[in-house]
């Protein structure tokens, strides 16, 4: 059995958001990873794709318009999604209020990518949001590519 109570789980500074790893490969036998997020207002990560993870998202609060493939569509508390493996993705944060999600990948391992590029959190509170910072880029992609995910294009933007 395994079991993470609220403000539980390794969490790490993520991107700009807080993101707080509740399952890994450890505890569920390499089937899934669980991350709750929480990313500010306008937050968004660069488009890319997983070579070999599905991610989902169950939104439990704020509002987000995801993008996959050709499709693009808003999402709120209470709404799953599902974005498949090998098919590029982003989203972006409303600018309302922060996005908290749970965030699957299956298979596991998503949990190694958020530590490489993360840094611990202790605090747990939400940061103030930076703009993403383009020179970051290289080093993320090659950190991404540790850990089979692409890295296609920069973060959406209001306008796209």
């Amino acid at each position: 059995m395994h079991v993470r109570r609220a403000n539980e789980g390794e969490a790490f500074w993520f991107l700009g958001g807080l993101a707080t790893v509740k399952a890994g490969g450890a505890q569920t036998r390499g089937r899934l990873t669980v991350v709750e997020f929480v990313n500010p207002p306008g937050f968004a990560p660069p488009l890319h794709r997983h070579v070999e993870e599905d991610e989902m998202f169950y939104v439990l609060s704020g509002t987000a318009r995801f993008r996959c493939g050709d499709d693009v569509f808003e999402a709120g508390p209470g709404d799953f999604v599902l974005l498949p493996v090998g098919v590029p993705h982003t989203f972006l944060v409303g600018e309302d209020e922060p996005l908290r999600t749970l965030q699957l990948t299956a298979p596991s391992g998503f949990e190694g990518f958020t530590a490489e590029v993360g840094v611990p959190a202790p605090e747990r509170r939400l940061p103030d949001p930076a703009p993403f910072d383009p020179a970051v880029l290289p080093a993320l992609a090659a950190a991404a590519g540790r850990h089979g995910i692409e890295l296609l294009g920069p973060p959406p933007n209001r306008d796209a």
